[in-house]
């Protein structure tokens, strides 16, 4: 993820330093794209590198281009993986007639307010492949919260309205859900009720290792949650 040249720099520092010790969710996150992530893949919205260092071990990858438009944290990604391709730059930096598999934003378009304009973008250079956007991002607006405004989110996503926006941007919705039931009780108590600025790292660690594995386990395999602290779509460019 990485915020648009608009949003201050501190805002993404933030949120990647916050969520650095989440390594289930974020492996958890990855797994629900999964099956989609083969071929030539663009991670749009790299920061620091997180789920980047993730695709890379993907077996059915084969390309991976990381597209990232704030140059420090692009810098960052040229220290950390030098034979990654890298475009420094928004989506409108890669030619519309590049072809791509798979296209995976992870909390990225919460960030641009322009989001319809977004989603079509990448489904111009997922169209020739009938390629996948394996997409992630903040749900419920009755828990935007004072942290909402640090990280620099525009929004928080309802399921129909994601839906309509795929549409809209000409995909076809394959798979649409609610993600981390308990995560949206805790940020509605942490950051729309006692409006704080900040995750406790002690909690995400204890969260990440006790709570979240559990939980993940029953909603990915027993019932998806009626409502969540996020959204998990897959959309298909027709």
């Amino acid at each position: 993820m990485s915020a648009p040249p608009s949003q201050p720099a501190r805002a993404a520092d933030f949120e990647f330093a916050a969520l650095q010790s989440a390594v289930h969710y974020r492996a958890a996150v990855l797994a629900e794209f999964r099956s989609r992530l083969r071929g030539s893949v663009l991670e749009a919205g790299a920061g620091a590198g997180q789920f980047t260092a993730l695709l890379l071990r993907q077996p059915g990858i084969t390309g991976l281009v990381a597209l990232e438009p704030d140059p420090r944290f692009a810098e960052r990604l040229r220290g950390l993986f030098p034979r990654l391709e890298l475009i420094q730059g928004t989506i409108t930096s890669v030619p519309a007639d590049r072809p791509f598999d798979a296209i995976l934003s992870v909390n990225v378009l919460e960030h641009i307010p322009g989001d319809g304009q977004e989603l079509a973008a990448y489904r111009a250079r997922l169209a020739g492949r009938h390629g996948a956007l394996c997409l992630f991002v903040p749900a419920r607006p009755e828990i935007f919260g004072t942290i909402d405004r640090d990280f620099g989110h525009c929004r928080r996503y309802r399921r129909g309205e994601l839906r309509a926006k795929l549409e809209g941007a000409g995909f076809r919705v394959e798979r649409l859900s609610y993600f981390n039931l308990a995560g949206y009780f805790a940020w509605w108590w942490n950051f729309r009720l006692l409006r704080r600025h900040g995750l406790d790292p002690v909690a995400v660690r204890f969260f990440d290792r006790f709570v979240f594995p559990l939980q993940h386990a029953l909603e990915s395999r027993l019932l998806r949650p009626p409502l969540g602290q996020s959204l998990i779509a897959v959309a298909v460019a027709g």
